[in-house]
């Protein structure tokens, strides 16, 4: 080994060789810091260069691979697709855990090859397990989200499989030009009996472009069809036609308690729901997310809130009661007219209040706080406050999508965030007439709406109005419910 000017031997008089000189303070500071800035690089100037340079260079090669993988995919899919296969997770969890203690153990080598004799030792000692500390507080931290994430994805898909458990169902829509996701808002709660849809949403998705059309359905939609095979036909073969007694958002309490109907199936509520709504509409329902009150609140948290354009004055904790509005608690509280935030609470009363609103009022401002999640979620955000938001979402949220299949949506969903855009079809009061709807023209509208080609050209005699509210005047109170039939861009109703 070539001597330096602050690492030599250094012998008795005897010439015998009592100890190794291995340098100044200088030397150690500097290559101990490399080594918790670099794996390993900091060995490799001294004795043991050889552990050094594998270190180095397997880190390298490791952080080489991830870099061309993200670059390859782009960063957000790259990481949501490692997110979802819990095989991965669970791979990587192991690479945390051992390839931190690599990086520890080349720090303390480097520290004790370094470290030159005399008095000092103490501090030196603590220098090195601060810089091995530095090491260990992210490395703890990525295992934990790492182990909450395979948990949530477990616990949501009812198994521990990935993408490449079962080619078949990875690809079960590869091929399809469009997929179609119902979205519930449910208002189950610990002080609620049963389950209602709060919310029903439908969001069609282009596989290729991203481009998504929102459908809402109004929740007091009466005399719906019921598709022969669903079991409920039994009981209602023309539809659920027994007036305002029977609505859409009774579907799922009217299948759960005939679960007898369904043997062997552990949700017919839910499934029910989907076959309902794909009749109304005239579309396959490939998977659904049915999220509750709890869930919807802490998610908005999570992401640190959502801008909306408020479009109108909507009460916040309040209810109808003989036609005027109560609020709870006797104060009186108001989401006002304008650009901003909002957090989970008034986001919540934002998408459901109904006092002094009508229903389509209320579903269009549900399509656009669904925008604005799909929008806005950051996910450094999400990140920052995931542990939390994971303990929420394994209670609240349910989804029926296989966990071979979590790698292609997440594909999706970085395409629809990327490059897609998202418009609304409102089923408004000029489409449907709740208690007497016409599904025939509701149908018509959807095939306009996914497929604009096919969709008939407007007589030049009548053009249709458009509303932008964003245009409206200072001072004029917005219309932002005034029916319609047209496909919007959900950027400029909202």
């Amino acid at each position: 080994m070539p001597f330096h000017d602050d690492d030599y031997d250094e012998y008795d008089t005897r010439g015998a060789r009592r100890s190794r000189v291995r340098g100044g303070t200088g030397r150690f500071l500097r290559l101990t810091a490399l080594s918790t800035l670099l794996p390993g690089a900091g060995l490799i100037p001294t004795r043991r260069r050889a552990f050094g340079l594998a270190l180095f260079l397997g880190a390298l090669l490791l952080g080489s691979l991830f870099l061309f993988y993200a670059w390859r995919k782009g960063f957000v899919v790259a990481a949501l697709d490692l997110a979802v296969r819990p095989r991965v997770l669970v791979g990587l969890l192991v690479a945390t855990v051992v390839g931190t203690l690599l990086w520890c153990a080349g720090i303390v080598l480097t520290a004790r090859e370094t470290s030159p004799r005399g008095p000092g030792s103490v501090w030196r000692a603590a220098f090195a397990v601060v810089c091995c500390l530095l090491v260990i507080a992210p490395a703890a931290t990525a295992a934990r989200y790492l182990t909450i994430q395979r948990d949530v994805i477990t616990v949501l898909t009812d198994n521990g499989g990935d993408g490449g458990a079962n080619e078949d169902d990875a690809n079960a829509w590869a091929d399809k030009p469009r997929v179609n996701v119902l979205l519930l808002g449910s208002d189950a709660g610990d002080d609620r009996v049963g389950i209602r849809t709060d919310s029903m949403m439908v969001a069609s998705i282009d596989t290729e472009t991203g481009d998504t059309v929102l459908f809402g359905l109004p929740r007091n939609l009466e005399y719906v069809p019921i598709p022969k095979s669903n079991p409920l036909s039994k009981l209602w073969p023309n539809g659920y036609d027994c007036g305002d007694e029977c609505l859409l958002n009774g579907i799922w309490t009217l299948a759960t308690d005939h679960s007898d109907l369904f043997p062997g199936n552990d949700n017919p509520g839910l499934s029910s729901t989907q076959d309902v709504i794909g009749e109304i509409l005239g579309l396959k329902i490939d998977r659904s997310l049915v999220v509750n009150l709890r869930g919807f609140q802490a998610l908005v948290n999570a992401m640190g809130g959502v801008e909306i354009n408020v479009q109108e004055r909507v009460c916040v904790s309040c209810k109808n009661v003989n036609g005027r509005i109560v609020f709870s608690g006797g104060k009186e509280q108001w989401i006002e007219p304008g650009l901003q935030k909002l957090d989970g609470y008034h986001a919540l009363w934002y998408a459901r209040s109904r006092a002094g609103s009508d229903d389509f009022s209320r579903m269009r401002r549900q399509r656009c706080v669904t925008g604005a999640i799909l929008n806005q979620a950051n996910p450094v955000e999400l990140l920052r406050n995931y542990p939390a938001l994971a303990e929420v979402v394994k209670e609240n949220v349910t989804i029926d999508i296989p966990g071979s299949e979590l790698p292609a949506w997440a594909e999706l969903v970085g395409t629809l965030q990327d490059k897609g855009s998202i418009r609304s079809l409102p089923i408004t009061n000029k489409v449907v007439k709740v208690a007497n709807p016409d599904f025939d023209k509701i149908r018509t509208l959807v095939q306009s709406a996914i497929n604009p080609a096919s969709a008939p050209k407007p007589s030049k005699a009548t053009p249709t109005p458009s509303v932008t509210p964003s245009q409206s005047q200072p001072g004029s109170r917005p219309t932002p419910s005034e029916p319609t039939d047209e496909v919007e861009d959900l950027a400029a109703t909202c």
